[in-house]
């Protein structure tokens, strides 16, 4: 942050987390930055809710990939209700999908960490998740040994040879290779929607779509943490702090919003069900749309 400050601001550009980074340490930059400038004032986004955060951005991209999941699904007759749902990794993203998935009728089995995973059959129960990753910043395999009936699998890519009807990658890049595809496709999964950022390789992607399985790309499916970043710097400019269920309401229609303009790019240009070509043509609209307002075009 001591050579960062120099480029970043309220109306420049606004950072977030990723992987690994969480309010505490956003708390350490956003600290510097204050120390540095003197200014009190919304340069980046994660924040503790006590100095400018806002609720609901901790569960905003798993949140968010539900919303988005379910808005296909719905769009394909089909819902969460009943529908055994895997989501791989066990972080911010992979706990709150998990979290919503079970609050929109689906039975999350199985999660995983960079170890390994473990499978439940009668639902994950994500207080015990919550307190072994959010509390203890414990290892995955600590779930089995805690809950009766669960098993722990050495090897976080086996979690893909777990049947389910819904699988939700939400751990990092490249974890759905073309072997998970394919075991995805012969236990006949439905849909893959993106939690991380580009979590399935590209042979995956085109193996999955080549098999009628519904395959939204992260970069539309996981925009809700992007999104509750952009809120986030409302209330700060507002000087308001929104409830949970204002945000999160905000956050659905948003995530509502992103799949009608994926499906309707893709169904415009003849890519029906296509949701990664509609999520590129939709992205590219979007950018190019804005530079022409600017003029720089």
């Amino acid at each position: 942050m001591t050579e960062l400050y120099k480029y970043v601001g309220k109306d420049e550009d606004v950072p977030a987390g990723d992987i690994g980074v969480g309010a505490r340490e956003i708390g350490y930059l956003y600290g510097q930055y204050k120390r540095i400038t003197g200014l009190y004032e919304g340069v980046l986004t994660g924040k503790g809710l006590t100095w400018g955060g806002s609720l609901a951005r901790k569960e905003a991209t798993g949140f968010g990939l539900c919303y988005m999941t379910n808005a296909m699904l719905r769009k394909h007759g089909l819902s969460f209700e009943g529908k055994r749902v895997v989501v791989s990794g066990s972080g911010n993203v992979a706990i709150y999908a998990a979290q919503k998935a079970t609050e929109l009728g689906g039975q999350v089995i199985a999660m995983s960490d960079s170890n390994g995973y473990v499978v439940d059959e009668n639902g994950i129960n994500l207080d015990v998740v919550k307190q072994i990753k959010e509390v203890e910043r414990g290892r995955i395999k600590e779930y089995a040994a805690r809950v009766p009936g669960a098993t722990y699998t050495e090897g976080f890519r086996g979690i893909w040879t777990v049947k389910c009807d819904i699988a939700l990658p939400c751990a990092t890049q490249n974890e759905l290779d073309l072997d998970g595809a394919k075991a995805l496709v012969a236990n006949k999964c439905l849909a893959v929607c993106e939690g991380a950022n580009m979590p399935t390789t590209l042979e995956a992607t085109q193996y999955l779509q080549q098999n009628k399985v519904y395959f939204v790309p992260g970069k539309a499916a996981n925009a809700g943490g992007v999104a509750v970043s952009a809120l986030e710097m409302s209330q700060n400019s507002l000087r308001l702090s929104w409830t949970f269920d204002e945000v999160d309401a905000r956050l659905h229609g948003i995530m509502e919003n992103i799949f009608k303009a994926i499906d309707s790019a893709a169904t415009e240009y003849g890519q029906e069900d296509n949701y990664v070509t509609g999520a590129n043509i939709a992205g590219f609209l979007k950018v190019a749309d804005a530079m022409v307002a600017h003029g720089c075009v």
